[in-house]
């Protein structure tokens, strides 16, 4: 049975989706010996598949992981950085590190701290980070300035970003200080730097952004130690439930179908 290859090199813990498409685009992938192109179909049964001249084989597959880490700031969100700067994959032991496939799924941007999953289930990847999904992310993040109750209420509404509005969030006072706040903040989006942009064009730039939970899936369990900055655990049954029922009642398409989708949601994504 033929499939797309970037779905099979993500359903083999390989890459992402995107990732994936990353690396046909700039030939390191090969099928029987050819260079491979996007939207490729192969026959993992019959075909030869190398990445960087490299046999990739059904079995070598390597186990599924799906972890939590809690970014520290100065890290980037990404499993290669030409500039050298230390990556989120720096951060896991070699054994995770080499051959397993994990990459993070989604962002935060360098300066950013806090919760950030890691996967090599691209299948899982691809869905929670295409737009049709909402999994709802908690942030803690301290401004400058005391915004009013009329300037939150706008923030909730929706505030036009490059001439498109973003989505109503959830937007709270936790605590007054004598030159800055804390504010807790849930969006169920994932544009460029949101936060920090609206933050500067309402008035009051963030001083510290933190992100606290995706969806139920928190840096402080019940009864559990807080994940350390630079820490990661595995998930629980409970999230990883959680993260099946997301993706459950909604059709994905193939990424070739939505590639214009998935470039625009790629370019908001970068730092």
């Amino acid at each position: 049975m033929e499939v797309r290859l970037q779905k099979i090199l993500a359903q083999w813990g390989i890459a992402s989706r995107r990732e994936a498409e990353e690396m046909i685009r700039r030939s390191r992938v090969r099928i029987n010996g050819v260079l491979a192109h996007l939207g490729q179909k192969v026959n993992p049964q019959t075909d030869k598949i190398t990445v960087d001249g490299k046999p990739v084989v059904t079995k070598q597959r390597p186990a599924l992981r799906y972890l939590l880490l809690n970014k520290p700031a100065g890290v980037v969100s990404t499993c290669y950085d030409p500039q050298g700067r230390k990556t989120v994959l720096d951060l896991l032991p070699e054994e995770l590190r080499q051959g397993s496939g994990i990459h993070p799924v989604g962002r935060l941007d360098t300066d950013s701290t806090g919760a950030l999953l890691l996967t090599n289930d691209g299948e899982l990847t691809f869905s929670l980070t295409h737009p049709s999904h909402s999994v709802p992310k908690t942030y803690s993040v301290l401004v400058k300035g005391h915004p009013s109750e009329v300037v939150l209420q706008a923030w909730r509404q929706g505030v036009l970003l490059e001439g498109r509005k973003t989505r109503p969030a959830q937007v709270r006072l936790i605590e007054s200080f004598s030159t800055n706040s804390r504010l807790e903040i849930v969006l169920k989006e994932g544009r460029n730097r949101q936060i920090r942009r609206i933050a500067e064009q309402l008035g009051y730039p963030v001083i510290e952004l933190h992100r606290t939970a995706i969806g139920p899936i928190q840096l402080q369990r019940p009864k559990q130690p807080y994940l350390k900055p630079g820490n990661y655990r595995s998930l629980k049954d409970d999230e990883m439930r959680f993260l099946q029922q997301q993706i459950k009642h909604t059709p994905i398409k193939d990424s070739a179908e939505l590639r214009s989708v998935i470039n625009h949601d790629m370019v908001q994504k970068k730092e």
